[in-house]
């Protein structure tokens, strides 16, 4: 699916079906981005999560008030927009603070990507009443969590980063693994992220704006929602789009 397709809006009365853990994956990744960048003192980036159609939907008509199976998906939001062929060579004439930024942007990238993955197997954790821990959660074990896109993007990062040395390699991965971990199982982020799913899956918009999801992140009251959800399902449940 080309996460830049046009989407045209979906009239009030078609139902739209989405999945809580497609949008707690894309929640905890537009949190990271936020968030997480801005704990780092990083530049603010573009980006918007949007809404759309499953390529292989049962039901598409526009005019059908059957329901329409969509995800959520966001776009942009990378500090690294375009990677160089290698990192050494895009920084060899940089100075070394420019460098050390540049390496900042380049982890901060890795980390968000990382965390997509996190916030949907820590959302499947609390739902199930189980642990959620780097032990369980490994690196190993990311793949079953989402897209096959966040492994071969974060693989694309870290092989320009470090393209000679495996050992040091994963050792990096492992680090800016455990960072994202630490960035979702931390209290105020994980109730944040929390808030901007439930309310993208309660109220989905065709697209939310990285000002728009700002709001929903920066609410003050969050610490008092329920992080639980008791009553959640894994099968999509169908709501309405405004």
């Amino acid at each position: 699916m080309n996460p830049r397709e046009t989407i045209t809006h979906l009239p009030s009365s078609n139902p739209v079906v989405l999945g809580r853990r497609n949008v707690y994956h894309q929640a905890g990744y537009a949190a990271a981005i936020y968030l997480g960048n801005k704990e780092r003192q990083l530049p603010a980036v573009h980006f918007q999560l949007s809404l759309l159609p499953m390529q292989n939907a049962r039901y598409t008509s526009k005019t059908s008030h059957k329901p329409m199976i969509h995800c959520v998906k966001l776009v942009g939001g990378r500090l690294i927009e375009n990677l160089p062929v290698s990192f050494e060579n895009a920084t060899q004439d940089f100075s070394p603070a420019q460098k050390a930024a540049y390496q900042d942007a380049f982890e901060a990238d890795i980390i968000n990507v990382f965390t997509a993955p996190l916030a949907e197997a820590k959302y499947i954790a609390t739902r199930d009443g189980e642990v959620f821990n780097p032990n369980l959660v490994y690196l190993g074990a990311i793949s079953f969590y989402g897209e096959r896109y966040d492994l071969q993007l974060i693989n694309e990062y870290i092989q320009c980063l470090i393209p000679r040395d495996k050992n040091a390699r994963n050792r990096k991965l492992t680090d800016l693994f455990l960072a994202a971990y630490r960035f979702v199982h931390d209290q105020s982020n994980w109730l944040a992220i929390t808030n901007l799913a439930e309310t993208i899956y309660k109220h989905p918009e065709n697209r939310m704006s990285c000002e728009e999801i700002g709001v929903v992140l920066d609410l003050p009251h969050r610490p008092t929602i329920n992080p639980l959800f008791p009553h959640v399902t894994d099968s999509p449940t169908t709501v309405s789009a405004r």
